[in-house]
Order: structure tokens, then C-alpha cells, then sequence
């Protein structure tokens, strides 16, 4: 017996889920795009940290800090901007360079280029 129904799509290694364009026609999105989209909803909403984490983000975005200094810009204990800075490192949105007390932070190549994401989560937070 001949089935009409359509196949699915086969997940592809490269691309995430369909999106629709504003004008009717479908595109893939590159997963590494789907997957940081997750990530950052997840990072900045599905935790009680978020609102931080993204003062976090903003500070570092402004210019690459240590934790001391993040601690001091946005009066915060220091072990609270350490955690935050873990989960952030854990789920690659942000990358730090040097170690020890000299250790900055700064944003991943991932995160920057899902900048506008991170103002948008931002803004429904507020």
C-alpha cells in the first residue's frame, strides 16, 4: 500500500529546525545558531540567575573584567559573580584569558554574534 504522507525531514549534522521567513518561504538555521538560542534562553531565563548573568554579560560586553572587578561595577559578593561566571563559561557564552587573580572574561564568538538575542532576553526581563 502506497503511502502519501510526506517523509520527514532528516536531521541534518549542519542545520536546525526550519524557520519561516516573513515572506512565506522556509530556511535551516545553522545549529550552531538553534543551539546558542537555546543555551541563552536557558543561561538568561530558566534560572533564578539570569537577570545577573545578564548584567554580567553587559559589563563584559563593555569591556573584558576579572570577577573582582565585576564584583565592584555591579555590587555583587564575589562568590556570586564566580558562580555566574561558571555557568556562563560551563555553557560557552562567555571565554576568560590569563589566570589566577589577572583571569578576564569576556563573551565567546558564539554570544557575540547572538548579541541582538541577548538585548531581547534582556528586555523581557526588565
Amino acid at each position: 500500500m502506497f503511502d502519501a504522507s510526506p517523509e520527514p525531514l532528516a536531521p541534518s549534522p549542519n542545520f536546525g529546525p526550519v524557520a519561516c521567513r516573513s515572506n512565506g518561504s522556509f530556511r535551516r538555521r545553522p545549529s550552531y545558531v538553534v543551539d546558542m538560542e537555546a543555551v541563552l534562553w536557558y543561561v538568561l531565563t530558566g534560572t533564578r540567575g539570569g537577570p545577573n548573568r545578564v548584567r554580567i554579560l553587559r559589563a563584559i560586553d563593555d569591556r573584558p573584567r576579572n570577577a573582582n572587578q565585576l564584583a565592584d561595577h555591579l555590587g555583587l559578593d564575589y562568590t556570586t559573580i564566580r558562580h555566574h561566571l561558571d555557568v556562563l563559561r560551563e555553557h560557552d557564552v562567555v571565554e576568560r584569558t590569563g589566570d589566577g587573580y589577572g583571569t578576564v572574561y569576556y563573551p565567546t564568538e558564539r554570544t557575540q554574534r547572538n548579541w541582538d538575542l541577548v538585548e531581547e532576553i534582556a528586555e523581557d526581563l526588565t
